[in-house]
């Protein structure tokens, strides 16, 4: 079935593993299934007292949108999100990241911040016709370029975002429950074992620029390090969605003609 077929592309029926991407090398930019990347990278709330902490809260929510075609990062998105449950900020924390007291008890609580986000998404699906794999109805339309969000390991989206929103209980978009893990696709396409972002760069002969930890910088490297693996060949996909029946639903979704 066409439509079925079209899912597995899209990385949105799970397989049991995923195959080689370094089978491809030599593939054209150009036959991405995703015309546009939005990368991601939380900062979050963080310790070094020997605790373990289960509620980090995310103080830095950055973003920015690569077009896999150019390379270019089109637009960004960024704010210092207020944590509430740990409003004060440790040293280490501080330390890590860069980020300051004042500046996240001068950002908004994660409930303003995601609806600020939200506002952005909106503002780029307007003027670049784009479309999330998790929302596409129709996709015979020439003019629709398709979306997938990025992160360098499943935490971000498939932890930190997930459980402080559960905690808090706000409303997350729905858009965010699939994503590419960048991490996971690096190690196959390679078939290394990244030792962390900036390894990873290093491995592919580039430099991380700005300073690590700070996640608009990280945010940007990631997007960076996705376009060298699309330059070598590598087809991105859908690698984690947290809809059980994820299969079923888009099955439903894709009408093509």
């Amino acid at each position: 079935m066409a439509t079925k077929r079209l899912a597995r592309q899209l990385g949105l029926i799970r397989r049991k593993s995923i195959p080689p991407a370094n089978g491809n090398l030599g593939r054209s930019k150009s036959k991405q299934l995703f015309d546009y990347l939005i990368v991601l990278d939380f900062e979050s709330t963080c310790w070094n007292d020997g605790k373990h902490h289960r509620s980090q809260e995310i103080i830095e929510f950055p973003a920015v949108l690569l077009n896999t075609s150019t390379g270019e990062i089109e637009s960004e998105f960024h704010a210092y999100v207020q944590p509430q449950e740990h409003p004060i900020l440790s040293e280490f924390c501080m330390e890590l990241t860069g980020i300051r007291q004042a500046q996240v008890d001068e950002g908004v609580p994660l409930k303003i911040c995601l609806s600020q986000f939200c506002k952005w998404i909106q503002k780029i699906q307007q003027q670049k016709k784009i479309i999330f794999a998790t929302t596409v109805s129709d996709i015979s339309t020439a003019e629709v370029k398709l979306c997938a969000f990025v992160t360098w390991s499943d935490w971000d989206l498939g932890v930190c975002l997930e459980y402080e929103c559960k905690r808090k209980q706000l409303l997350k978009p729905v858009f965010l429950n699939s994503w590419i893990d960048l991490r996971v696709t690096y190690k196959i396409f390679y078939k290394r074992k990244p030792k962390g972002l900036s390894g990873a760069l290093q491995e592919v002969g580039m430099q991380f620029l700005g300073r690590e930890h700070f996640g608009l910088d990280d945010s940007r490297n990631t997007a960076l390090l996705a376009w060298k693996m699309i330059r070598d060949g590598c087809l991105m996909k859908i690698t984690r969605s947290l809809n059980k029946q994820v299969a079923l639903q888009h099955e439903s979704l894709f009408s093509l003609t």
